[in-house]
């Protein structure tokens, strides 16, 4: 799955492990939740860290949901829900990788 490399307009906020927004590992770096998406440093300047396309997380029997386990995290119109290293999101009956 691959991401879209979008510049994070003037953002002066630093994010770091006392920012007070969700981190979220994301292969191989860590997500920030803000503003309901999510941020990762990229060269010196924030990016958008968001998936550039429909990714089915299969075989993924677990049900998330309030008491689940897993942290949840606000992004756009949704709640994801970090699981091993990346996030999953409810989509028509199964659950997205994001």
């Amino acid at each position: 799955m691959s991401t879209l490399h979008h510049e994070h307009p003037v953002h002066e906020h630093i994010h770091g492990p006392a920012c007070g927004h969700p981190e979220v590992p994301h292969g191989d770096h860590v997500d920030y939740a803000h503003d309901g998406h999510m941020h990762r440093l990229h060269s010196g300047h924030w990016d958008e860290c968001e998936p550039d396309e429909h990714s089915v997380h299969e075989g993924h029997d677990h049900r998330h949901g309030e008491g689940c386990g897993h942290s949840s995290v606000l992004h756009g119109d949704h709640v994801d829900y970090v699981h091993d290293g990346h996030r999953h999101a409810a989509h028509d009956g199964h659950w997205d990788d994001h």
